[in-house]
């Protein structure tokens, strides 16, 4: 589905923009702010996750999390699937972290609602698809937001791209089904652009450690021989230790 969203001027926007006010999201595990941020006489909303306000997890090595967010628009932008909301690293009132534009969306209208309508579905089986590719370990049914316009928008991918199997996802509808032949043709570009480290795989690498590149060259690997999505329970294991 076309969006009415143009994502390099909006990438340009969140680098330029000024901070006019940052409150935070109680219900969050990390610190997260609603940011009103003002670029070219636009004021607009935009979620703010600074490094500084990453809560210490065990699996996920400390300052990982913004970035991942950042990555994982690089990603979606490099497989052309339109719907993870423009996303920068840039700084901030309390430091460096991301900032991902907000899109106003129902929040009664979330995945569990979505997939009872027949005409969302090929949406949510490509967020599935990427969801096995980026490796995303927190795939929640109130990461999925559904704007005015039908379009679904993926968001909280600070827990991806881990070399070690991770995936954790309320998504299972499709698990061991045939994956679309045009995903599969769309992630077989991407993962040839980033073994190549193109041009346009650069800013995605940029963010990314080798070990978690290589690891997602695997799982892109994979899914192209299986040409299935992921089972659960089934263990996959990648390149380890994580530095």
């Amino acid at each position: 589905m076309a969006t009415q969203v143009d994502f390099a001027g909006a990438e340009r926007l969140l680098r330029e923009a000024t901070f006019l006010d940052c409150r935070p999201v109680w219900y969050s595990s990390n610190y997260v702010y609603l940011a009103q941020v003002c670029a070219d006489d636009q004021q607009f909303a935009a979620i703010y996750k600074p490094h500084k306000g990453e809560s210490a997890l065990w699996d996920f090595p400390d300052g990982h999390l913004y970035k991942h967010e950042a990555a994982a628009y690089e990603l979606a932008k490099l497989l052309r699937w339109d719907f993870v909301p423009p996303t920068v690293v840039r700084d901030g009132p309390h430091g460096v972290g991301s900032l991902q534009m907000f899109m106003p969306h129902d929040p009664e209208e979330h995945f569990f609602v979505q997939r009872e309508r027949e005409e969302l579905l090929p949406q949510l089986m490509r967020m599935c698809a990427f969801d096995a590719v980026a490796n995303n370990a927190d795939r929640k049914g109130g990461h999925c937001l559904l704007d005015a316009n039908g379009h679904i928008w993926g968001i909280d991918h600070g827990l991806c791209f881990h070399p070690a199997h991770k995936l954790r996802s309320v998504i299972w509808e499709w698990a061991g089904d045939e994956i679309p032949a045009q995903l599969l043709a769309d992630i077989e570009t991407a993962g040839l652009a980033i073994a190549a480290e193109s041009d346009e795989a650069a800013p995605l690498l940029a963010l990314l450690h080798e070990h978690e590149s290589t690891a997602m060259l695997h799982r892109i690997e994979r899914l192209l021989r299986d040409k299935r999505y992921p089972v659960p329970g089934q263990a996959r294991h990648y390149p380890w230790p994580m530095v």
